[in-house]
């Protein structure tokens, strides 16, 4: 009897895993967040979201379909920021912009953006930590 009850409880207590692409900001500061990947027609860029000090969000619900994405992310107060050597369109609204070619003459600016590799995996969590300021440190 005690057996079964156990077994019963265990299978009460397991859940389904969650496949998300999340990202958790891991400073001290509110960041802003877009997101690029590839979907079945073109190059999509999404932003913004705002993430607050020590908190996570899901940016792709569901199992993921790319391998890849790519994020940009900036402190609210304009000190430090994550991005890479992949240009994709961003504006300052919130926006869905499709392609990503000819930003500025299509009316949006262009971002740097760094690439997650995710190994196709169905899920993955990104984690921001604090940004390497420019001229700070030493040898």
């Amino acid at each position: 009897m005690t057996a079964v009850l156990f077994g019963a409880l265990c299978m009460l207590s397991a859940s389904p895993a969650l496949a998300d692409l999340r990202l958790c900001n891991k400073t001290d500061d509110t960041v802003s967040i877009a997101i690029g990947y590839r979907d079945n027609a073109d190059w999509v860029t999404e932003g913004w979201w705002n993430l607050s000090k020590n908190s996570c969000e899901t940016l792709i619900p569901g199992d993921l379909q790319s391998r890849y994405y790519y994020i940009y992310a900036a402190e609210n107060d304009k000190i430090g920021e994550w991005g890479g050597q992949a240009f994709m369109c961003v504006r300052q609204k919130e926006f869905t912009i499709r392609g990503i070619e000819d930003c500025v003459a299509r009316g949006y600016e262009r971002a740097g953006f760094f690439e997650i590799d995710t190994g196709e995996q169905s899920s993955w969590t990104v984690q921001l930590t604090e940004p390497t300021k420019q001229g700070t440190g030493g040898r």
